[in-house]
């Protein structure tokens, strides 16, 4: 079943000073050059890749931001994982998606193959250099290569801002300069999202870039310097601000960092260090405003989960996810990512889609199958302008905190029962009891890793 996709869309600010409606190009035809973005080729050897960004499209390089915001709600407000805030939606999403059994084994086969990846990492923050540093050398460069030869797709440089990391991270956090790193997903699979394949390749680059993470700490060591790894798979915070800030990428309607080369098919992570290196600055690619042009993210979210506008929030003007209609999705749906497969930027690169922007002054791809077709298992293929309809049931899930979400399912049992002496209201209690036990182990095991992580 599915509806044509038909919104009015709201006004927005494109560029500097134009005011259009959401979705809609600013002009037909060849687009002003306003700058032109020159990075390093894919790969080591390959020629500099230069994208040329419209006049139309200029913002600002990186995140408009107010950082006096970002300052007070990193103070009175701080974040946590989602891990931890959402853990009973994401507990939930685990039980759905293990009712298929080849999800089930790539869960599990992914979290056993990652988890001593992630205990190494813990574990380098502590770790004393090999060698002794040579004075006054600028290492940015060594490391940067370095990082190029293992395989990572993108390297930037930046300060690592403790306003982003998790409250109960805070503490872990042991060196002031950060390196953003981006490790590509393969191509072929992520065009198949939503599917088994695309997960496999998913959970895949995870381990992959992990690994070579470890690498780059072990060179860092050798020049004489601490390294800190910040696992994608074990965040200490909110990495996208620190990657903006380094250069290598912008953030797209989707809540992707969108690179240079390949879009948001990659994934991201952070390592620290006291290494004596050199900041990149922040690039404006034209995404900021690009995003707001191109909008197929928006209208082909299966959940419409997607805001269409900018908002401010917590001291970033970004398009803001509805969680609540996300999660759903992805619980049902293989992981879902559609978001990211119908991305033009992920599958024609950001130079062939800025110059095709530059030429024509239209978005490469959009309103053709070949960009926005995607096939949902039980409900079959949705073309441009098509998209499945849930029923409000769908979008129920639990929410917040595991044990707060167990205390509101005990409230509501307990009403039912009329009394906590019945049968039925010992039986809940009873459940709640065994169900707080089950996570306050579970968190023992993590307070021990915690532990040997600190005292090694």
């Amino acid at each position: 079943m599915f509806i044509e996709w038909r919104r009015r869309p709201p006004t927005r600010t494109i560029g500097k000073e134009k005011k259009m409606p959401l979705g809609v190009m600013p002009q037909q035809g060849k687009q002003t050059i306003g700058h032109i973005v020159t990075r390093l080729g894919k790969r080591p050897g390959d020629p500099p890749v230069t994208i040329p960004v419209a006049e139309v499209l200029e913002t600002v390089p990186g995140i408009p931001t107010r950082e006096e915001d970002v300052t007070f709600y990193s103070r009175e407000y701080p974040v946590d994982t989602l891990n931890v805030d959402e853990r009973a939606s994401r507990d939930w999403g685990n039980r759905l998606r293990d009712m298929n059994p080849e999800m089930r084994a790539i869960r599990r086969d992914h979290e056993h193959l990652n988890r001593p990846i992630i205990e190494a990492g813990r574990l380098q923050g502590g770790m004393e250099p090999t060698a002794k540093p040579v004075p006054g050398t600028d290492v940015t460069e060594a490391i940067r290569a370095k990082a190029r030869a293992l395989g990572f797709l993108e390297v930037g440089f930046t300060k690592y801002d403790r306003r982003y990391t998790y409250v109960r991270m805070r503490d872990r956090i042991e060196y002031e300069h950060a390196i953003a790193l981006a490790w590509e997903q393969d191509y072929e699979p992520t065009q198949s999202i939503p599917s088994i394949p695309a997960e496999i390749v998913h959970s895949g680059t995870y381990r992959t870039m992990g690994a070579a993470a470890l690498k780059l700490c072990d060179y860092i060591r050798s020049l004489g310097y601490h390294a800190q790894q910040h696992s994608p798979n074990d965040n200490t915070g909110v990495y996208h601000p620190m990657c903006v800030a380094a250069g290598i990428g912008q953030m797209g309607a989707c809540g992707y960092l969108l690179t240079p080369h390949e879009g948001g098919r990659c994934r991201i992570m952070l390592i620290s260090t006291d290494a004596q290196v050199t900041y990149d600055q922040p690039v404006d690619y034209g995404i900021h405003a690009f995003c707001q042009i191109c909008q197929v993210c928006v209208s082909r979210c299966p959940g419409r989960a997607l805001m269409p506008g900018k908002v401010w929030w917590r001291g970033i003007e970004k398009n803001k996810l509805y969680f609540k209609r996300c999660r759903p999705v992805m619980a049902r749906y293989l992981g879902c990512g559609i978001c990211m497969k119908v991305c033009p930027v992920q599958k024609y690169g950001m130079k062939k889609v800025m110059e095709h922007f530059v030429e024509t002054g239209e978005v490469l791809g959009k309103g053709t199958d070949a960009l926005e077709g995607y096939t949902l298992e039980d409900r079959g293929y949705f073309g441009p302008n098509q998209l499945p309809v849930f029923d409000s049931q769908f979008f129920d899930m639990p929410h917040g905190k595991a044990e707060d979400w167990a205390f509101e399912v005990l409230v509501n049992k307990l009403r039912k029962a009329g009394s906590l002496t019945s049968p039925e209201g010992e039986k809940a209690l009873a459940e709640f009891k065994t169900e707080i036990g089950g996570m306050s182990a579970q968190q023992g095991r993590g307070s021990q890793v915690s532990a040997v992580t600190k005292s090694g």
